[in-house]
């Protein structure tokens, strides 16, 4: 009462999910407008700037081939230290990788999410959806398929409840779910990408717990493992038995 019509206000609620509702509260025209500008790649080169610390940490690396010819972009998670990496940062040198060594034609993304802790290794999806929307359309028309390996049970919920709202339709469905290193060989050879061991072991937990597939660890003390105790003591019955008929 009393205010008027032009009088507006925003209540963001924070989520558990890690999700920044900043990049969609920024005025529309101005987004136009910085899209329109977005056509030449050699923008992106940073020949001044060194990224040869990210370059040793191998989180962002271009491998082989997949079956259909597309080239691969290998991301490991564990690998990222996201808390010591700006934003910007990881931006330029992303669009740096992309423009200075991907040669013409359709390339695939295979992420590794295995063991990434959201708070050491994660940016955030309003992040990654950031850098993805500002990537040349080119691009994006050459991405084919994003490979997400090990997806946890909190990364299919947000993808499943919220992806469609926070990534673009193209994005969206060109994300393939690989839970096991097994099903990524129907569409990539081996001898194509490089698997770190980690990698390995945790994909052979997962192989023998798959109920770790969905946040749940059966027996989390390895009990199973220890002797149990009628075993322990059938050991020692008949020495006891023994003493108790020489006394």
């Amino acid at each position: 009462m009393g205010s008027s019509s032009d009088d507006f206000s925003v209540l963001v609620l924070a989520s558990d999910l890690g999700i920044d509702a900043r990049p969609f509260l920024t005025n529309q025209d101005a987004e136009g407008e910085e899209q329109e500008s977005w056509h030449d790649c050699s923008q992106y080169l940073c020949p001044d700037e060194d990224f040869s610390d990210l370059e040793q940490l191998q989180f962002f690396r271009l491998q082989g081939s997949d079956k259909d010819g597309s080239r691969i972009f290998r991301i490991v998670g564990k690998y990222y230290p996201a808390p010591v990496v700006s934003v910007e940062r990881l931006k330029k040198y992303i669009f740096h990788k992309i423009c200075s060594e991907l040669p013409e034609g359709p390339f695939c993304i295979v992420y590794m999410h295995s063991t990434v802790q959201r708070d050491d290794n994660s940016p955030g999806i309003t992040i990654l959806r950031w850098i993805y929307e500002e990537l040349p359309a080119d691009f994006k028309d050459r991405l084919q398929t994003l490979y997400f390996i090990h997806p946890g049970l909190r990364s299919r919920l947000v993808f499943a409840t919220l992806g469609r709202l926070f990534l673009s339709g193209g994005l969206y469905w060109k994300i393939k779910y690989v839970s096991r290193l097994q099903y990524l060989w129907d569409d990539i050879k081996k001898e194509e990408i490089e698997i770190p061991e980690f990698v390995k072991n945790h994909d052979d937990i997962l192989e023998h717990r798959p109920l770790t597939d969905y946040g749940i660890e059966p027996d989390p003390l390895h009990l199973t493992m220890a002797t149990s105790a009628p075993y322990a003591y059938g050991r020692y019955e008949q020495k006891w038995a023994a003493r108790e008929f020489m006394d």
